[in-house]
């Protein structure tokens, strides 16, 4: 590196794909990337000055709030940080981003469009607020991700003004006349619309998410000017720096349905077959005063450079090595649109996701019923039924979709899967010696 070279942090706790390819582009720039991990990371105030280990000239935030067991603590540090280095993705924001009522409210002072919305803190409420909507509507917690923690839902379901511990709102079923349900991805980056892309739901999915199967189509050059200022005011006025907007259109225009301060990219590449990291990278560059090669740039957005940065310190542990412990079987809570139970469930790390028995998912109101996942069989692949469910476990909370099967006679009505153990280490001699929730025995 040379004098002239920006020490660029990528603060990250998670080890994504999204945030290895930052850090690469940062390098290929001719800067200096620093990954800041919860392993490597010193903050300290001392003789009335700021210490940051490693330290940098600027920070990139790319915290996943949605997901993070204490996002309050989150918040705090890359605030801590903030007070004394520049930052892209200001923490305020991408707090404010992640709560969708609290962004609703942002974008709607801003005029920007977003399908009808309505937060009802009790059930009776619920009730009378509810056939406003339609016969058909979504049903959302305030904070998910990946599509987690959204139903689409009928009149004549029982809902309730929270889904376990999370408070839920309802949202207007935005649809157009179109064979297959889609919606749109704009990906802004410093106020410039730097890639676009429809995502079209899974055959027999109603949510587009790629993470849930949906496919991609390029949408960057195809994008309408209402669009494209619709999503950077959107950006704006919730004021990321770095964002993905996604709006859906209707019978009579574009609708914003979110703002995600850390939305992956790995898609939007497959569609578009350009990549955002380096701009993100030349962003934080420039935020410093540092300079970057524009037309290395846009070299360098025809790759997508995920692999482990030079940047990994070597004498950080692993990601993961602090991970909380739980037992071969332990307490489950498991929590659906209509109730929550307690049960004992099973570590099964060797499925990828979470299967729960059919009556428990009944009787939580875990539904409606989709056939959106596929399962690996010996002689090609099949559809399974799975559920959104709310799934707490040793003091976590996260919102999976998980399988649908006949569980009667087993011992255990969950299997705990891969999609809700990522983030633990598994102590196979710890077992839970409760029961099973006598409510759901016969």
């Amino acid at each position: 590196m040379d004098d002239n070279s920006v020490r660029v942090g990528v603060l990250s706790f998670h080890d994504s794909k999204e945030s290895k390819a930052i850090c690469n582009a940062v390098e290929e720039l001719g800067h200096e990337p620093v990954w800041l991990r919860e392993n490597n990371v010193l903050l300290r105030f001392t003789d009335g000055t700021f210490v940051l280990e490693p330290d940098v000239d600027v920070v990139i935030n790319r915290l996943l709030l949605s997901t993070a067991t204490q996002p309050v603590e989150a918040v705090g540090i890359a605030n801590a940080i903030a007070r004394f280095r520049p930052i892209v993705n200001d923490p305020n924001a991408a707090a404010l981003a992640s709560h969708k009522i609290a962004a609703a409210a942002t974008m709607v002072a801003a005029g920007v469009p977003i399908p009808e919305t309505a937060l009802a803190m009790g059930t009776t409420t619920v009730g009378r607020v509810g056939p406003t909507f339609g016969e058909e509507f979504v049903y959302k917690t305030i904070v998910g991700t990946h599509g987690g923690g959204a139903w689409k839902v009928r009149q004549n379901d029982l809902l309730t003004g929270t889904v376990g511990t999370r408070r839920a709102f309802l949202q207007e079923l935005v649809r157009a006349d179109r064979e297959r349900t889609r919606d749109l991805r704009v990906y802004v980056v410093d106020g410039t619309v730097v890639g676009a892309m429809y995502r079209y739901a899974d055959e027999e999915e109603w949510r587009t998410n790629v993470a849930r199967g949906g496919s991609v189509e390029d949408a960057t050059d195809a994008l309408p000017a209402t669009v494209e200022d619709t999503a950077t005011t959107a950006a704006s006025a919730v004021g990321l720096d770095c964002a993905g907007v996604d709006l859906i259109e209707g019978e009579d225009g574009w609708y914003v349905l979110e703002v995600n301060p850390t939305a992956g990219f790995r898609g939007l590449f497959r569609a578009t077959g350009r990549s955002p990291a380096p701009v993100i990278a030349k962003v934080a560059v420039e935020r410093v005063g540092g300079s970057v090669d524009d037309e290395l740039v846009e070299q360098l957005r025809a790759t997508l450079d995920d692999s482990v940065p030079s940047c990994v310190p070597s004498e950080a542990e692993p990601i993961g090595s602090d991970a909380p412990v739980v037992g071969l079987t332990e307490r489950v809570v498991v929590s659906g649109t209509t109730d929550t139970k307690s049960v004992a469930g099973r570590a099964e790390p060797v499925n990828a996701r979470t299967r729960i028995d059919l009556q428990l998912a009944a009787a939580i109101g875990a539904g409606p019923i989709q056939v959106g996942t596929t399962d690996s069989v010996e002689n090609g692949r099949r559809r399974r039924p799975v559920v959104d469910v709310v799934v707490g476990v040793a003091g976590t909370e996260r919102t999976v979709d998980a399988i649908v099967e006949d569980r009667a006679g087993e011992q255990y009505p969950i299997l705990l899967g891969r999609d809700v153990l990522a983030e633990f280490r598994i102590d196979v001699a710890s077992r839970y010696g409760g029961r099973i929730d006598e409510s759901l025995e016969e």
